[in-house]
């Protein structure tokens, strides 16, 4: 049993090390190879650590458009851009209208047009929405960065790597089918019920899990729909474009 622990600690030390700048203890081997049964988990601590910034900086008087922006700039900054980064280059390769040279664009590192477009659309996003959901910032930044997760294991699990010589093609191995992904979303739901325990009511709890869930489920399908599967720039694209359109959906059900 304390094996397994210590192993499940190392995977998840793992699995922070690589979708965070967050520093981690470097001593010991990291097991990199199943980070992304943990990627769930490290959604939650990203979304914890921006709701604590955002108390701390409504703490100190800032302005709710202000901190917002500043929030949202932590979001990038603690993924180390990742995840903006394959989202923006997705974008470029989708503006392509031969679907032979998308993967070619998306390979390529320099940002086009279309790229930088995507990036300034999701913070905006982000921003607006996060500033309209002020009065539930914390729950809404928790389950967001949760469920955006979870739609990267759904599209690592449910759908074909396009790249099988790709960085991301370890993942596929981690989770060979979408049951291995069904821990992790059973957890969302229950952390949402959780939320309507503790003065929220269960009427937003229930919409932002049915929300979060379809969310999460439609974009690595649409994803699939453009490309015919994934790429390592598509599950940050798909984790980028589920917590923005996530947040502005819980903006109607606030």
């Amino acid at each position: 049993m304390i094996a397994h622990l210590n192993s499940w600690t190392a995977q998840l030390v793992a699995a922070i090390a690589f979708y965070t700048v967050l520093p981690v203890p470097t001593h010991g081997a990291l097991e990199f190879q199943w980070v992304s049964r943990w990627i769930v988990g490290v959604g939650l601590l990203i979304g914890s650590l921006l709701a604590l910034l955002n108390w701390g900086l409504w703490a100190v008087n800032m302005p709710t458009l202000v901190r917002s922006a500043v929030v949202v700039l932590a979001w990038v900054g603690i993924t180390g851009g990742l995840h903006l980064d394959g989202a923006m280059d997705t974008a470029d390769g989708l503006a392509v209208q031969d679907p032979q040279r998308r993967l070619a664009v998306m390979t390529d590192s320099a940002t086009g047009a279309f790229g930088a477009m995507a990036a300034i659309a999701l913070i905006l996003l982000k921003v607006t929405a996060l500033t309209e959901l002020q009065p539930m910032s914390a729950p809404a930044l928790i389950l967001t960065a949760g469920w955006g997760r979870w739609a990267q294991q759904v599209a690592i699990a449910r759908y074909p790597y396009l790249k099988p010589t790709g960085k991301g093609a370890f993942h596929k191995k981690a989770l060979p089918s979408i049951w291995y992904t069904l821990p992790s979303g059973v957890g969302l739901l229950a952390l949402s019920v959780l939320f309507s325990q503790v003065g929220l009511s269960w009427q937003w709890s229930l919409s932002a899990a049915i929300l979060g869930g379809a969310i999460a489920l439609l974009i690595p399908a649409w994803f699939h729909h453009k490309l015919g599967g994934h790429t390592g720039d598509t599950y940050g694209a798909t984790v980028e474009w589920t917590e923005a359109i996530v947040l502005v959906g819980l903006t109607v059900v606030n």
